[in-house]
């Protein structure tokens, strides 16, 4: 693949001989996220506010999470307000990325299985030593699943294997492979058929009996550090850019990408730059065959402005071209219109802006701009014009909420206008639509696509250091297309196709459709990071055209190193 090419060029130009420690990432879905939200909000550490680029490196949040927990220790326990909880889950944290954190003995068994495994309760299997560490975990996942009215037997059933190490304190590398079927209910089972994707997967095949599927999940990166400030990643991977539970600049909803990450931290900024191939919409291929690429270019400037205050600029493109990717596109600097009209680009271009304050250590607001386009006149006059495609978002966490203990409570409105990523296709193919932002029929921010209106409410609580109690509410109105017309929501869709021509288009337009998604989830973790989980989840959808249906999907399940694999859409 020519990204591939281009990258060996690139890393041989920018590689210095010597090269400083490096490490592995956490896994998007992991509880770790949570405790690094309370600990971002209660200490007001100010290292801990570039958590917006996800996902996590282990040994920058070691580092950070030693540091609280030294800094609470020898403030007699009171520093930060920490509860006995987060004290808890800091040091199940450290236990987990022993190849980082500072040895302790408190961390070892005492009586290891067979004397090589279980070292301790953390890891399955690891290896400390000066120059070489490695850490080998069993990925095991089975959900069984009753929804109301469908007889079918409803499951997911996922094992596999993680392994991450580091060679020389220089070289990190990671590896996940798990081997994955699954038959979902319903309506995720009618998102399989209209969008020809499994969420989250690439490549599938069919199952069994009708509605199952059956897929490889496989990710891997290797990481260094050009100098003190510049972190490299090479992957197969998926990324997330955001604070709120959606992301409507880049989110883990897509399948996995090759990419190539730049990642540089020095005073107070933060700068990443991403690069990813991608692969364009279309047809459901079975068999061996090359398919066709479209890429992703992204900027994300960071900035802590003030001890409690997080700015963040947006910038990216989403093109193709065929056999080969655009050089213009490798210069690391945002807002490159200017050359890409120079070369007489029609890409697809979105900026975006997002900000997050944290209010006396008690609270953290956070929100998101993304504009693809729009006319400022035509904004105000409210009259539903075509090409004001931008979105936002609005949010606000509040750990310990009304002074109860390990109570967390998130609330998120998102709301994106339509035809938003989608863009007049500079096709490379006249199979393939290239330039909107998604990836294998999926979309790389909101899984809703477009044309939305969405309200989140999450509760969290952890009455004790084993329980994990979870209450989820999603609601959102969508206008879907109507026959053959093109409303905006579908993000696949050229925006050319426009029923009623310029003016018209609002949150609504079209097939209206309300739905309300509410789970209860409960999980017990048995050891560390293996749960027993059961959830209640009520879906309903009320479609203009075709009425109300509703359903209530129970479900029990075990998992091990893994992020519960969840449908909320």
């Amino acid at each position: 693949m020519q990204i591939i090419k281009s990258t060996r060029i690139i890393l041989f130009f920018l590689l210095p001989f010597s090269l400083f420690g490096q490490s592995s990432y956490v896994p998007l879905g992991f509880k770790d996220y949570d405790l690094m939200d309370r600990l971002e909000i209660k200490t007001g550490n100010t290292n801990l506010m570039y958590s917006t680029v996800k996902p996590f490196n282990r040994r920058l949040y070691t580092r950070e999470v030693e540091n609280i927990d030294s800094i609470a220790a020898a403030g007699g326990g009171n520093v930060y307000n920490l509860t006995a909880t987060d004290r808890h889950n800091m040091q199940r944290f450290l236990m987990s990325n022993s190849e980082w954190s500072k040895p302790k003995a408190a961390y070892l068994q005492k009586k290891p299985f067979l004397n090589y495994f279980f070292k301790t309760p953390a890891n399955f299997y690891e290896v400390n030593e000066k120059d070489f560490s490695i850490v080998v975990n069993p990925v095991v996942q089975y959900q069984q699943m009753f929804e109301k009215s469908n007889s079918q037997n409803l499951f997911y059933n996922s094992r596999g294997i993680s392994v991450r190490g580091v060679i020389g304190k220089k070289v990190g590398f990671d590896v996940y492979v798990t081997d994955n079927q699954e038959r979902d209910p319903a309506y995720v089972q009618n998102y399989i058929t209209a969008r020809k994707s499994v969420p989250g997967a690439r490549f599938y095949k069919n199952f069994k009996a009708a509605g199952g599927v059956d897929y490889f999940d496989a990710r891997g990166s290797i990481s260094f550090n050009a100098s003190k400030y510049i972190d490299i990643q090479l992957g197969y991977d998926r990324n997330f850019i955001g604070d709120g539970y959606r992301s409507l600049f880049l989110s883990d909803f897509s399948a996995n990408a090759l990419f190539l990450k730049f990642n540089t931290r020095i005073w107070k900024f933060n700068y990443e730059n991403l690069f990813m191939e991608l692969l364009p919409d279309g047809a459901r291929v079975g068999g061996d065959k090359v398919l066709p690429r479209k890429y992703f270019r992204m900027n994300y400037l960071s900035l802590n402005a003030t001890k409690w205050l997080n700015i963040g600029i947006f910038d990216a493109v989403m093109f193709g071209r065929k056999d080969h990717f655009d050089f213009q596109y490798l210069i690391p600097v945002m807002f490159l219109r200017p050359a890409e009209s120079d070369i007489g680009s029609g890409d697809n271009a979105l900026v975006g802006l997002n900000i997050k304050a944290n209010i006396k250590k008690k609270v953290q607001v956070y929100g998101q701009l993304v504009a693809d386009e729009f006319l400022l006149k035509e904004i105000f006059k409210s009259n539903g014009y075509w090409a004001n495609k931008y979105g936002y978002q609005l949010g606000i966490k509040y750990p310990d909420a009304f002074g109860i203990a390990n109570l967390d409570i998130q609330i998120e409105n998102n709301r994106v206008r339509p035809f938003t990523y989608t863009h007049n296709d500079s096709s490379i193919s006249a199979t393939y639509v290239v330039s909107n932002f998604t990836h294998s029929n999926n979309a790389l921010a909101h899984p809703l696509g477009a044309g939305f209106q969405e309200n989140i409410l999450i509760v969290k609580y952890q009455p004790l250091k084993q329980l994990f109690l979870t209450a989820k509410a999603i609601y959102y109105k969508q206008g879907l297309d109507t026959a053959n017309s093109n409303f905006g929501t579908n993000i696949s869709k050229n925006y050319r196709d426009r029923p009623l021509g310029t003016y018209g288009y609002f949150i609504g337009s079209g097939d209206l459709v309300k739905s309300l998604n509410v789970n209860l989830l409960a999980s017990y973790e048995l050891m560390d990071n293996m749960f027993i989980d059961g959830s209640i989840q009520y879906r309903s959808f009320d479609r203009a055209s075709l009425g109300n249906s509703n359903t209530t999907v129970v479900s029990l399940g075990f998992r091990w190193n893994m992020a519960r694999r969840v449908f909320d859409f």
